[in-house]
């Protein structure tokens, strides 16, 4: 009876909640593994875009709902504002990343800045607050060497941003995916004009050749055919264009058309986009310097909990929090270097990662602290 009352047990143990978060990254790395990379001349899928977005939204679901449930509790030793700020955090990134899928994916958009942004930068927000919080409740002690690799640390954070941030012109990698392109399309056209140019000049001049039609169509008919030759003429390439649509492709405006079957967006979603596009230098420069804030208070959480019994999960919440500056740093790469970037590439796992890494240390934080106060409670009722 006192044990079950000194040792409160929660529905999913912390070994089944850490155990599940493992699986779940192992999953997301082998399914970016196997699938990131697409086939040459060919685009990632729509049920890759729905199987990255599917990993992200479970893995910071999970997270706040485990911070939220930390907040409630009042047996957290770090502070509930901490896990709620945190818990916030993870849901408003859970809310940003829904709609940047929306936009993205379903819509077919690529604005510079989307109403996903919006819960992007209450995302960061409430991350550096509740991890400030978490580093002012304890006493920062560091020493020397301490405070020297949180200087590196910083510089090396902002030299990063610096290059990733500083747009380049004329950049290698589009050198790079430009030239072969060229070097197969150019050869491909001089082999056919040559043929072409040799037969046309070898039959006759060029006065033989208005001629020569009459006299191709007038041989299976009499001459009062030929003044139908025009009108049977004029029928039969739009005959062939409709027998082999196959063939028209290429030229045709028609089967551009079926190709573009895609419905156009709405203009609310146009015009969205054009009042949001002037703030694309601002919210970029915010996605930097919270980026170089957020890995500069990670290194210092880090080393201010590098040792004591609540180390392990504070532990958890450093490597997560530079689990999201490297995906982020990724994407602020790839969309200023590379020319016609998809989302979804490799690093992205990252945000996976953070994702999982906040979530096992919420629940590392909640079993500690709940293990922590029953040892109090029963070491008062041995001494009363």
């Amino acid at each position: 009876m006192d044990k079950s009352s000194t040792s409160p047990k929660s529905f999913p143990s912390v070994q089944t909640i850490v155990l599940a978060e493992i699986v779940w990254a192992v999953l997301a790395l082998l399914f970016f593994l196997l699938f990131s990379v697409p086939l040459p001349g060919q685009e990632r899928p729509l049920w890759y875009s729905i199987g990255t977005t599917a990993f992200e939204e479970i893995a910071y679901f999970a997270a706040a709902w485990f911070c939220f449930r930390n907040w409630r509790s009042p047996q957290i030793v770090s502070g509930r504002n901490v896990w709620l700020c945190i818990g916030s955090g993870m849901l408003f990134y859970f809310l940003g990343n829904l709609l940047f899928f929306y936009w993205e994916t379903i819509l077919g958009q690529e604005a510079d800045v989307s109403p996903g942004d919006f819960f992007y930068i209450l995302t960061y927000i409430f991350l550096i607050v509740g991890i400030l919080l978490a580093v002012a409740s304890r006493r920062l002690n560091l020493e020397l060497w301490q405070w020297g690799v949180v200087a590196v640390i910083a510089a090396i954070s902002i030299v990063i941003a610096w290059f990733v941030s500083s747009p380049v012109s004329g950049s290698i990698e589009q050198s790079l995916l430009v030239q072969p392109v060229a070097a197969q399309t150019a050869p491909a056209t001089k082999p056919t004009a040559k043929p072409t140019a040799k037969p046309t000049a070898k039959p006759a001049a060029s006065k033989a050749s208005p001629k020569a039609t009459p006299s191709v169509k007038a041989t299976p008919a009499t001459p009062a055919a030929s003044p139908s030759a025009p009108p049977i003429a004029v029928p039969a390439p739009a005959a062939v264009e409709k027998m082999s649509p196959q063939a028209a492709p290429g030229n045709q405006n028609a089967p551009v058309s079926a190709a573009e079957q895609k419905a156009p967006p709405p203009e609310w979603v146009l015009a969205l986009e054009e009042t949001l596009k002037p703030f694309k230098p601002y919210v970029n420069g915010y996605y930097i310097v919270c980026d170089v804030l957020l890995l500069i208070i990670a290194t210092t959480l880090l080393l201010a909990f590098w040792g004591g019994r609540f180390a392990q999960s504070w532990r958890m919440i450093a490597a997560a929090a530079f689990s999201l500056y490297i995906a982020d740093i990724w994407f602020k790469y790839t969309t200023t270097h590379l020319t016609n970037y998809q989302s979804g590439g490799f690093l992205e796992v990252f945000w996976v990662f953070s994702g999982v890494l906040f979530g096992i240390g919420a629940a590392l934080e909640y079993d500690l602290s709940s293990r922590a106060r029953s040892r109090t409670g029963g070491r008062r009722r041995a001494s009363s």
